[in-house]
């Protein structure tokens, strides 16, 4: 074995088959300077999770305020790296012509060079791949690691006979094809069960649980329908603010406190430290941030035990020892759109809250009741959600698997085809 067999080895810490061989990427590519004149093609975007595709819509101020200088000409089979996100897996190979910013790097197959797209479009995004990318890149971790076209270049890559990458490409277009349906199956399920258990809750907090229940008009058209017995008034009267209590802590004012202790913000908890100060059950409402608008995960949830809060959370106690698993519910189901402000950074401020107008059962025992009823029924979805996320999980590392042993030659698909 040469020392650039070796080398080569080395890059990938795993073999090849014999009728392959080795060679550098500048053997096969060549980096391409072509610029376009006039903007008029397709805008190209190029992500870990989907590769390139087209930009739904071009930019055209920002076009227009740059004249593209610098913006790249890809031609079909080019290519594609984000020089920025390559460590991500942010590459692939065009299946259409375009155009993309300076931030990209593009690069050409040469004349005669043994290259079928479709096979080195799975192995560059392969997982061996992007790891030697990222060895490779340089600059700052995670916020300026870039891979540099000399880098790039240079790197070690497998080439099999020519017609074994279109077999290869053709085994993994089929497989991945097939894993990819099922993933997409339990996802359409997972958003399923979520959305039946948004209306599980929602119907148990703002109706009860109750067979028959009697409803009234409360007179409120954003409160609607509401049990005969049950009381609407704004949140103050159900709930006392706390949030004088709260301290915020740096992050390394946290990395000094390391303890046992959670520390929650406006999505829950986000680090422990090693002190307290809460030691109740109490509801904890988002204050600010994105997700008080896109609802991803939820806003309003309860806190127990001994913990710490920051300034990005409301919290609240309960009056007349209302159920604190039943207001974080509650307010959950609260539809806080109207009044979030803030065009940059939403914001729930405390006096919005707190003014919001809501209907509950007075009595403590019914708020429990339907607490205990929502705690059974939605641990039952919440088990399934769990068991098809795993299934997703699984099935993506089946998919990385089985690419990253067809491309490096460890299982021979030329008989599966």
């Amino acid at each position: 074995m040469t020392q650039a067999q070796f080398d080569f080895e080395q890059a990938w810490a795993s073999s090849i088959p014999a009728r392959w061989r080795w060679t550098r990427n500048k053997e096969l590519l060549a980096e391409s300077q072509d610029v376009s004149f006039d903007g008029s093609e397709e805008l190209l975007s190029v992500s870990h999770l989907t590769g390139i595709t087209p930009k739904s819509e071009k930019n055209v101020t920002m076009t227009a305020a740059e004249n593209l200088d610098g913006y790249r000409l890809v031609d079909t089979g080019d290519l594609v790296i984000n020089t920025m996100w390559a460590w991500m897996g942010a590459l692939g190979v065009a299946r259409q012509p375009g155009l993309v910013s300076p931030a990209y790097g593009v690069y050409s197959p040469r004349p005669e060079a043994p290259f079928n797209p479709a096979f080195y479009d799975y192995l560059y995004r392969s997982t061996p791949y992007v790891m030697e990318m990222t060895r490779l890149s340089r600059g700052i971790w995670s916020s300026r690691l870039r891979l540099y076209p000399d880098a790039f270049l240079r790197m070690a890559i497998p080439v099999p006979p020519l017609e074994e990458q279109r077999a290869i490409a053709e085994y993994l277009d089929r497989e991945t094809a097939h894993i990819d349906t099922l993933i997409e199956e339990q996802q359409r399920l997972i958003e399923m069960l979520r959305e039946r258990r948004r209306v599980l809750v929602t119907r148990a907090v703002c109706f009860g649980v109750d067979e028959g229940v009697e409803l009234r008009d409360c007179g409120d058209p954003v409160v609607g329908l509401v049990p005969r017995h049950w009381t609407v008034k704004a949140v103050r009267y159900w709930l006392e603010s706390l949030d004088g209590q709260r301290i915020p802590l740096s992050g390394e004012e946290r990395a000094d406190r390391r303890g046992d202790f959670d520390y929650y913000g406006a999505s829950g908890v986000i680090d422990q430290v090693d002190g307290y100060l809460f030691d109740e059950p109490l509801v904890l409402v988002s204050e600010d941030g994105a997700n008080l608008l896109m609802r991803s995960t939820p806003i309003a949830f309860a806190a127990k035990g001994r913990y710490w809060v920051n300034n990005h959370a409301h919290v609240l106690r309960p009056l007349n020892d209302g159920d604190v698993d039943f207001w974080a519910q509650r307010l959950e189901a609260l539809d806080v759109t109207t009044v979030v402000s803030g065009a940059t950074q939403p914001k729930l401020t405390a006096g919005a809250l707190m003014g919001l107008r809501v209907s509950a059962p007075d009595d403590v025992d019914e708020q429990r009741r339907i607490a205990e009823y929502l705690a059974a029924q939605t641990s039952k979805i919440d088990m399934l959600i769990v068991e098809s996320e795993r299934f997703v999980e699984l099935s993506r590392e089946r998919r990385a698997a089985l690419i990253t042993a067809a491309v490096t030659g460890q299982i021979d698909v030329r008989e599966m085809v």
